[in-house]
């Protein structure tokens, strides 16, 4: 099978696509010879948490287009990942979420004296990269925006990750936080940013960055609903365009579908 993906018309009038890439498939088999720049590409955008809907978009492509070429990266070139040096979540990050299964995470029933009603959760994951870690925090509104924020990725020497852990959870003044799986890490962020986009809004810029120190993940595969209690709760921040995003909700799900709890910023702000 020869999969030849095209689109608009190039600069010299050729009917391939923007990028003149192709992709030659050996029918029934998993060998694969790939044309190094797409490879490169989709590599790339796949190592920077990009989707394949959207990486598709990117380079011109179709998604049916983009997936064999994922694949078959992944089975020509396992990735090593590096060992995680530690996850950690905030205690209670299930508050007015649901989850399908998973009993042994942390979290999990939530518990019963409710800590928080910000939505605002922090995951924080480190990968042991020898005499150092790579560590970076993400700040995740599992109620509506997804990842408003992350803090690196950075590289710190070990003995300092202890500090940079507690410096980051120290914005949940009234929360602990838990040692947790690197999946539960998953679930939270890459669900956060799945549900997020179907209301219209994406991660912050530097997700991007932090993401592969996650791990693989299949786009809407979470097993977390997010929303208060399944439905969306727009808190706003003080750099947000407020009206903007209230908007982008009422496009998405409609009136009715959504709350909205609106701070105005006080005297001297």
């Amino acid at each position: 099978m020869v999969l030849v993906p095209c689109g608009a018309l190039d600069g010299g009038g050729s009917t391939c696509g923007r990028e003149g890439l192709r992709v030659f498939l050996a029918c029934g088999s998993r060998e694969a010879a790939l044309d190094s720049e797409l490879t490169e590409r989709v590599a790339e955008l796949r190592r920077k948490g990009r989707t394949p809907k959207e990486i598709a978009r990117v380079l011109g492509l179709k998604p049916a287009d983009v997936i064999p070429v994922i694949r078959a990266i992944g089975a020509q070139a396992p990735r090593r990942e590096a060992p995680v040096a530690g996850c950690w979540v905030t205690e209670h990050w299930s508050d007015r979420l649901s989850v399908t299964g998973h009993a042994d995470w942390p979290g999990v029933p939530p518990s019963e004296s409710v800590a928080d009603e910000s939505g605002l959760v922090g995951v924080l994951v480190a990968r042991d990269t020898g005499s150092t870690v790579l560590a970076c925090g993400f700040l995740v509104d599992v109620f509506c925006l997804g990842v408003k924020d992350t803090n690196g990725p950075k590289t710190l020497d070990r003995r300092k990750l202890p500090d940079f852990t507690w410096t980051f959870f120290s914005a949940w003044s009234n929360l602990s936080f838990v040692p947790a799986p690197l999946e539960l890490a998953r679930h939270i962020v890459f669900g956060a940013v799945d549900y997020a986009r179907t209301l219209g809004f994406e991660p912050h810029p530097d997700f991007a960055r932090g993401a592969a120190l996650l791990g693989d993940w299949a786009e809407g595969s979470s097993d977390v609903t997010f929303g208060r209690d399944g439905k969306p709760l727009y808190i706003n921040g003080p750099r947000d365009d407020t009206y903007g995003n209230i908007a982008k909700l009422r496009q998405a799900v409609g009136d009715g579908n959504f709350d909205y709890l609106v701070q105005f910023p006080g005297p001297g702000y």
